[in-house]
Formats: structure tokens, sequence, C-alpha cells
């Protein structure tokens, strides 16, 4: 069984549960997840500031593998995904959110340093521009 949350940016800019999903919902392995996303935009959008670049949107869902076909007590994470997609207004800032995600995910964000000890952690990267 694959569980996944995802996160988006709000109104205020901050990171929330996409779909205006209700937090005290979550089990405990989906409170896992949320807590890895949250971690990981946080530290990307921090990288971000101090570069001056903003992003017009930005969609961060982890996925997580069970090691059973329910979510039970027992159930193991056999593999982690964490798929960023980001827009950004420049041409010129794609790089800049590219490496931001990259520096977040390789080395800064903690909880994702802490999930490659449970189980390997995928990525998958699309960054856009709005610029016409």
């Amino acid at each position: 069984m694959t569980l996944k949350i995802s996160i988006t940016l709000n109104s205020e800019r901050q990171p929330a549960l996409s779909n205006n999903a209700d937090i005290n919902a979550l089990n405990p392995k989906e409170l896992m997840l949320y807590a890895a996303a949250k971690c990981d935009m946080l530290t990307i959008l921090g990288i971000l500031r101090e570069n001056a670049v903003l992003l017009t949107e930005f969609e961060l869902s982890v996925e997580g593998r069970l090691s059973t076909p329910t979510v039970v007590a027992e159930s193991r994470f056999l593999h982690f995904n964490i798929i960023y997609n980001a827009r950004c207004p420049k041409l010129k800032d794609q790089a800049i959110v590219s490496r931001a995600i990259t520096l977040a995910h390789d080395k800064y964000c903690g909880l994702v340093q802490m999930y490659r000890q449970i189980a390997p952690v995928m990525r998958e990267i699309s960054v856009v521009t709005t610029e016409e």
C-alpha cells in the first residue's frame, strides 16, 4: 500500500495540506509523511528567501510504500518518494529553485536525512516558469 500526502503554499505563503484536508484526520503514518513534507518545504522556502526568489506555486508530495496491504501497527515504510512541483515567475529563477530543492533534499532537511535511515528516499523535481 502506498500513502501520499501533498502540501501547497496557502494564501499566506505557508505550507498547508492540499484540498483543505484536516490534519486531525491523518493517521500516524500519514503524519510522518506530512512532517517530512512540511520540514522539506520550509527548508526550501528559507533557502529561496535568502536568494530573494518567490514561487508563484509550490506543491510538495511525499509518498511512502508500506510493507502491508493496509495500514496496521506493524506496517513499515519500504521506500519514500518526494515529488516537487514548483512554478517561478522568471526563467532565470529556475536554476535557483532547482538548486534550493536539491540542497534541502540532499543536505539541509533533517527529516529527509532521518528518513534515509528508515528506507530509500527518491525524488522527482519539476520546476517551470510562468514567464512568457
